[in-house]
């Protein structure tokens, strides 16, 4: 017969538990704690509970902690307090304008005239926004619009404003994405804004749209990227390459607030925040400006068989504008079927597009 310990245990437990310290039997431990849990549940300690204005507090820290610490990594990321200081006015701003926003971002996810997110082509930002008139009567005219964002923060929901407003005027805006540095440079958006204005040239009469009435318009960046891409299309068909569009299906390029001339542009960027390494990786390299310059390509001998392809191109910019200076519009061009000027009015534009 086994022995018992003094409490009436097992020897052979007694020695078990003697190798393992830690795990000592206790029959009414179970109980204790089922015991303290319910009470536990059952009367809450005054101590625990939260205090409104110390939840405030707490937040508050935490809210400065975060933003110290986000603006620290931004710091040693390269991003100044240039950038800081713009993006925080920015933010300000966007607060301001918030009722605004608010309205057109209903009008854009509700409303039953915008077609969202149409695919264009395979990359992932290959998609493009559709504002169409409520009276369906007819074929109508036609804007491919690229909006801007400095080519890092574009995105087709920004061209909502304008799209609402020329659909209430009986006129179809297409607002074409593309891919934003770093998910794609400067050859990347010329690529998707000319798959974009291929797919509406040729889709656009199935949602409506006149194929003979099409008008491309770029506002900022997107500006540069719809007329880089209109000149390299001319190119490209000058030379007998294989195209999916033709530069003679576009009417006219409205340019608005654009940059044509990448050389000049640099240093005004680097100013401004947005740093030279970054442009320049955006443009694939300082020797790649020329290539992404309109303004200095059209001058060049070996592409003036081109130029008369091009439609009309008119250009607006404001003199107050301090992104991009109104000097760097295209201007005093003695070329074929290439001229700027600085206003158009409402009635003219319509006009341009009846």
């Amino acid at each position: 017969m086994a022995e018992n310990g003094g409490d009436g245990r097992p020897a052979a437990m007694e020695d078990a538990n003697l190798e393992k310290p830690f795990l000592r039997w206790s029959p009414s431990s179970s109980m204790r704690r089922r015991a303290s849990g319910d009470l536990s549940l059952a009367l809450p300690s005054p101590s625990r509970r939260p205090s409104f204005s110390r939840d405030v507090g707490h937040a508050a820290a935490e809210t400065y902690l975060i933003t110290r610490l986000a603006l620290t990594l931004l710091k040693y990321l390269g991003i100044g307090y240039r950038w800081m200081t713009k993006f925080l006015a920015l933010a300000c701003y966007a607060i301001l304008l918030m009722p605004g926003f608010l309205q057109v971002g209903y009008y854009y996810f509700f409303s039953t005239q915008v077609r969202r997110s149409v695919v264009y082509g395979e990359q992932p930002r290959n998609r493009l926004d559709l504002y169409l008139p409520i009276d369906s009567n007819g074929p109508k005219p036609v804007v491919a619009f690229v909006t801007g964002g400095a080519w890092i923060i574009g995105y087709k929901a920004w061209g909502a404003l304008l799209g609402r407003r020329l659909a209430e005027r009986d006129i179809i805006v297409a607002c074409i994405d593309y891919r934003n540095f770093p998910q794609g440079t400067i050859s990347d958006m010329i690529k998707d804004a000319s798959e974009g204005i291929s797919f509406i040239c040729n889709n656009i009469a199935s949602y409506g749209g006149d194929p003979e009435r099409v008008y491309l318009m770029g506002q900022s960046a997107g500006a540069h990227i719809a007329a880089c891409t209109l000149l390299d299309q001319a190119i490209k068909e000058s030379a007998g390459e294989s195209i999916t569009w033709s530069v003679s299906q576009i009417k006219a390029y409205f340019g608005l607030s654009g940059g044509y001339n990448m050389l000049n542009l640099v240093d005004h960027f680097h100013k401004r925040g947005l740093y030279r390494s970054i442009f320049l990786s955006i443009m694939e390299g300082e020797e790649s400006l020329r290539r992404y310059s309109p303004e200095v390509v059209v001058q060049d001998s070996s592409v003036r068989q081109a130029i008369p392809q091009l439609p009309y191109i008119i250009l607006f910019h404001g003199t107050a504008d301090y992104s991009i200076p109104s000097s760097a519009r295209l201007v005093s061009l003695d070329i074929s079927g290439c001229w700027s000027m600085q206003s158009l009015n409402a009635k003219g534009i319509q006009n341009c597009l009846d």
